[in-house]
């Protein structure tokens, strides 16, 4: 198998060949829009949106079109349980409520956006609500995922704790 790995995460999409990161931005018929995915007004309209069978059949048909060739890392709420439930090493990624509404909060003020920190709680609560009631590809853990509680860590301490565990995967697959 060689170098190749699949590392489940909860954040974003990221291709990792031969030791570089490349990162996989959305664009919509042929406009950048990665930095519009990621406001208030998206956010709270992707959960219900991502109830709907139709879209969840599509999702998981291009995330797994993504990690055919493995070598990949993929975040997405039923990445581990769904998309790739046989995946060599996966993590389960989460924080507090309070410290994922904290880090949005700081991201959306840092692009100079306005927005208030008790609605982007509300979003982050309602949304875990949501995608973990949702009936088709509900926000569960897999029972053989790792989990790493990143409330208290830098991302430099989590690109290290991932990066050990990935290469442990690694050795332990050739």
């Amino acid at each position: 198998m060689g170098n190749d790995f699949v590392l489940l995460q909860d954040a974003y999409y990221e291709q990792a060949r031969a030791g570089k990161i490349y990162a996989v931005e959305a664009y919509l018929n042929g406009e950048r829009v990665e930095d519009k995915i990621r406001t208030m007004e998206v956010s709270s309209h992707v959960s219900p949106i991502a109830t709907l069978g139709f879209v969840r059949e599509a999702m998981v048909a291009q995330q797994r079109e993504m990690g055919k060739a493995k070598g990949v890392i993929l975040g997405g709420r039923d990445i581990g349980t769904v998309v790739f439930p046989d995946a060599e090493l996966k993590v389960f990624v989460t924080a507090s409520a309070e410290i994922r509404a904290q880090r949005r909060y700081d991201e959306l003020t840092a692009k100079g956006e306005q927005c208030n920190y008790d609605e982007i709680l509300k979003n982050v609560l309602e949304r875990d609500y949501i995608d973990s009631h949702r009936e088709i590809s509900p926000l569960t853990k897999a029972e053989d995922a790792i989990v790493l509680d990143n409330s208290n860590m830098t991302i430099a301490e989590q690109q290290e704790w991932l990066l050990k565990l990935t290469k442990e995967a690694v050795s332990a697959s050739e």
